[in-house]
């Protein structure tokens, strides 16, 4: 059964979230060693990975048979995650240009489920399933309930060689994300390739 709205839309009149500081603590963090199933077939250890990695986790991916969470679209900062999946493809090359070497999206849905929502979207990159909540709760990211089910508050990491230098939370509207993450991958790329220039 078809739902009856637009997975690709973000409805207009959504309540936007706030900043409780629930992220404060998570720039400067080393990622901790843990592995993660991804729609690759693999298992990956972010900790483990070189270069510059772009981690946006997000609730749940829906699907256009099923219809939303009870109460989905009024909680703040819950729809969208079919729109910055999207942004994030779409700006993917961009993205890898601009100094990203690895970009995930992570949410607490399993492998089969990211794995249908991949496909459909047509992902470029691979989603992580933090099923377990074995990485939320070793970075103490915010949670929320709906429906029985303890979801991952919208955020977007950038980590380098496995240190996070940037956090972008809240995340809202979520398919500006793609961008503002471009813009500071770019900006960032800028003023280091000043500061070489500069020593020279």
């Amino acid at each position: 059964m078809a739902r009856s709205d637009n997975l690709h839309e973000l409805p207009k009149g959504l309540p936007v979230p706030q900043d409780d500081g629930a992220c404060d603590h998570l720039e400067g963090m080393t990622l901790p060693p843990i592995g993660l199933p991804s729609t690759g077939g693999r298992v990956v250890d972010l900790s483990r990975l070189a270069g510059t990695t772009v981690v946006y986790v997000y609730p749940r991916t829906g699907r256009p048979d099923q219809e939303s969470p009870t109460g989905w679209n009024e909680i703040p900062g819950a729809r969208g995650c079919t729109p910055q999946s999207c942004a994030f493809r779409d700006h993917y090359a961009e993205l890898q240009r601009a100094g990203a070497a690895q970009v995930f999206g992570l949410s607490t849905q399993d492998t089969a489920e990211q794995r249908e929502a991949a496909a459909r979207l047509h992902l470029p990159f691979e989603l992580l399933s933090d099923a377990g909540l074995q990485l939320a709760n070793a970075l103490n990211l915010p949670t929320f309930k709906v429906d029985g089910m303890k979801l991952i508050k919208r955020v977007t990491l950038i980590a380098r060689d496995g240190v996070i230098v940037k956090v972008f939370y809240p995340v809202f509207p979520p398919d500006r994300n793609a961008g503002e993450v471009l813009a500071w991958l770019t900006a960032t790329r800028a003023d280091e390739l000043r500061e070489i220039s500069d020593e020279d």
